[in-house]
């Protein structure tokens, strides 16, 4: 592929060489350099991939594109080209290399600060029993067809994102739902494309520190260029910010909510209790009119599945798929029901910092539980000040708190279980302390009482324990199911 096909979308200056010459393939990784390849010069937060240029070029790399003027290249056979991001450029250059393959999907996209994961589920499950063909990036993995691909970022780089959609198109299929994370907004990761769709579910201040957003402006600055970037934009107008996130939108705007003034909205809602399991249901109005219910527990659940049905509209699909897939779908880690009694209600989700685990037990507490039961831990080398404000949330909203290990990495796992009981010391919370995550929850289940709803927050989907820099397998499902089997 000749250079200059790659680089039709991007402002550039050749300083060195010429663009007319062949290169091999891309490459962001220094270890994956090649003859004749491209290499793009990637300057991230703990490495600067213009100290590789040098190298690049001895081992015969076509091209390097860089951000800045990098020395002792004068004498090698290598075009260098200069870019103002190379970060930004280079989700172009990889859109190019793989074809536009986002151009040959329906592409879209859910940012916010929580119901991400839930809502791309949702939406998946709905096209899906419309007869679609969806694919899936998200936080927990990627879905081709077939194939599971762990993730280890919410959103991908830019050129494994397309690579992705590469591999979709190939596949046949017809849409991609992905979450939309505001650092991959701020990195330039879903450059290179417009999203069919682009959702906003709420905003909370998160994602605020080192390596992150320097404030809440520039969080909520970030989550609002998706608005910029996709075709019809479908937000929740019962949040307070949305009107904040949709400044200088250039697409078509869909409300969602409970306000009479959206397109979409929820009333008449309800609980519904069944056997060890929870769940509501409510009836959509406005462009339609049905009721659904959804086997999640609260008000949050609402907002999940009106954005996904908000989004699912466009694609004509009917209203018994959209409420026989709604009532069968499930996310693994997002108040995931795991059914061990009849006589209470046990559930796994991944809240794992104050705020989403006092929007989970508030939530809970709406289903006036005999006991609400949160077996949780922390992880290590992180903030000291999570764990204090974890423990305080539960000890206030939990008729008891397990207090458990996480991932403790580096750390003592006692120091970090010290620390949660000094955010719960000053609460009238009742809590006992088991460090071995399995014995804890052998407790919890032995434990259980009539009525109670036993929450294991913290880990969700993960399926490993990280100690010492190991990653030990440990999926809490199965250890539920040894714990039973043994019972």
């Amino acid at each position: 592929m000749k250079l200059t096909d790659l680089l039709g979308e991007i402002e550039y200056e050749c300083i060195q060489g010429s663009v007319q010459r062949e290169v091999t393939e891309v490459v962001y990784d220094s270890r994956k350099i090649s003859p004749g390849c491209l290499f793009i010069c990637i300057e991230g937060a703990n490495f600067d991939g213009h100290s590789f240029a040098r190298e690049a070029a001895e081992k015969g790399a076509g091209a390097l594109l860089v951000s800045k003027k990098v020395e002792g290249l004068a004498h090698k056979d290598v075009s260098v080209l200069l870019v103002e991001d190379t970060r930004y450029a280079m989700a172009f250059i990889s859109a190019a290399y793989f074809g536009h393959p986002a151009d040959r999907l329906k592409v879209i996209g859910v940012t916010g600060t929580k119901g991400k994961t839930t809502t791309t589920y949702l939406i998946k499950s709905i096209l899906e029993s419309a007869g679609f063909k969806v694919g899936l990036v998200g936080t927990i993995e990627t879905v081709i067809g077939d194939e599971h691909i762990h993730a280890d970022n919410t959103t991908p780089e830019s050129y494994l994102l397309q690579q992705y959609f590469s591999r979709m198109v190939e596949e046949g299929l017809d849409a991609v739902v992905m979450e939309v994370s505001s650092q991959a907004l701020m990195l330039h990761r879903t450059q290179g494309f417009v999203f069919d769709y682009g959702v906003f579910t709420n905003l909370e201040p998160d994602h605020i520190g080192p390596n992150e957003h320097s404030s809440f402006e520039d969080y909520l600055g970030c989550k609002r260029l998706l608005f910029r970037q996709c075709k019809t934009g479908i937000v929740n107008a019962d949040d307070a910010h949305w009107e904040s996130i949709v400044k200088g939108h250039t697409c078509i705007l869909e409300k969602y909510g409970m306000r009479e003034d959206c397109m979409l909205r929820a009333q008449r809602l309800e609980l519904v209790q069944k056997p060890g399991e929870l769940g509501v249901s409510f009836w959509v109005k406005g462009l339609m009119d049905f009721q659904v219910e959804v086997p999640t527990p609260g008000r949050f659940s609402v907002y999940n599945a009106l954005a996904a049905i908000a989004v699912c509209r466009h694609f004509e699909v009917s209203e018994d798929n959209i409420r026989k897939a709604l009532l069968n779908a499930r996310v693994k880690g997002r108040i995931e029901m795991v059914k061990v009694s009849d006589q209470f209600t046990l559930l796994i989700d991944y809240a794992h910092n104050a705020m989403a685990l006092e929007s989970l037990l508030t939530t809970l507490r709406e289903y006036e539980p005999h006991r609400l039961v949160c077996l949780f831990g922390c992880g290590g080398n992180r903030s000291r000040q999570r764990r204090f404000e974890m423990g305080e949330v539960s000890g206030r909203l939990a008729d008891l708190t397990i207090i458990t290990s996480d991932n403790p990495r580096f750390e003592d796992p006692q120091a970090i279980i010290d620390d949660i009981k000094t955010g719960i010391s000053g609460t009238h919370g009742k809590y006992v302390e088991i460090c071995d995550r399995k014995e804890a929850i052998a407790y919890a289940i032995a434990h259980g009482e009539p009525g109670d709803i036993i929450v294991l927050a913290g880990k969700g989907h993960e399926d490993y324990q990280e100690i010492r820099g190991v990653k030990y397998p440990m999926d809490e499902r199965k250890l539920i199911a040894d714990i039973l089997a043994g019972r």
